[in-house]
């Protein structure tokens, strides 16, 4: 389990310092764990978005086979309970292209008053600035005005989405940079050298944005920064990628 405070912590970090920390333990190779540039979001203003992964597929180009239009919404909810936190919704849209919005407003309202902390999809979405009204990050490939022939095929399933695998339970932060994963094995120590990290970045930056910054000046802090950056990786590693 993740405490709260951890999942606080992930939230003042943004998601590109998220994957350059996650890089430190070599647990996976650098290209891999987050969302291409298919998954944009619509609220880049909004902070980021951490939570635990509530997947499902999504098809709207024609009616299910049984049930109703929202097919699968309750069981869907019914699921967050045994999330390990706060979900985040991450649809699969099996159609292709995608022929309709996957959420709005009723849909977001909905999973917001069961705490869930935002949403996820291949697909596209609506209702724009009346989920933008509620604060509910939201992340895209696009969006499209009417909902078609929503329903849910599968719950609580792997989906694949942005050019990677989600699974029920993956631990996901997301801001105006894109999404990424977090393994949950290292989730606490993410946290707990995030701030070393930034202070290691801050040489650079602070030299270069002093008076009368030089080849030399670069030079020092590049090599200062990479020293506490090599300490960081030395100490933390798990393995080559």
């Amino acid at each position: 389990m993740i405490s709260e405070k951890t999942i606080q912590k992930l939230r003042s970090l943004d998601t590109p310092t998220i994957c350059n920390i996650i890089e430190l333990f070599n647990i996976r190779p650098y290209n891999t764990g987050y969302m291409d540039k298919r998954i944009q979001a619509c609220f880049p203003e909004l902070p980021p978005m951490v939570g635990f992964a509530a997947t499902a597929t999504f098809r709207a180009g024609g009616p299910p086979l049984s049930g109703e239009g929202y097919f699968g919404l309750l069981d869907q909810v019914r699921h967050f309970g045994e999330l390990s936190g706060p979900p985040v919704i991450v649809f699969q849209d099996l159609d292709d292209p995608a022929t309709a919005a996957t959420f709005g407003e009723i849909m977001c309202t909905t999973y917001q008053a069961f705490k869930a902390v935002g949403l996820i999809t291949s697909g596209a979405g609506r209702d724009l600035q009346q989920v933008h009204a509620l604060k509910f990050p939201v992340f895209t490939n696009g969006t499209i005005c009417s909902h078609g022939y929503v329903h849910f095929p599968q719950i609580h399933v792997p989906v694949h989405v942005g050019g990677i695998t989600i699974y029920p339970d993956d631990l996901i932060h997301g801001d105006q940079n894109g999404v990424t994963t977090i393994p949950i094995e290292i989730a606490s120590e993410v946290v707990d050298v995030g701030d070393e990290f930034l202070a290691a970045e801050n040489v650079v930056l602070n030299a270069m944005r002093g008076n009368n910054p030089s080849i030399t000046t670069l030079k020092e802090a590049y090599s200062e920064s990479k020293r506490q950056i090599q300490n960081l990786k030395n100490r933390l590693s798990r393995s080559t990628p």
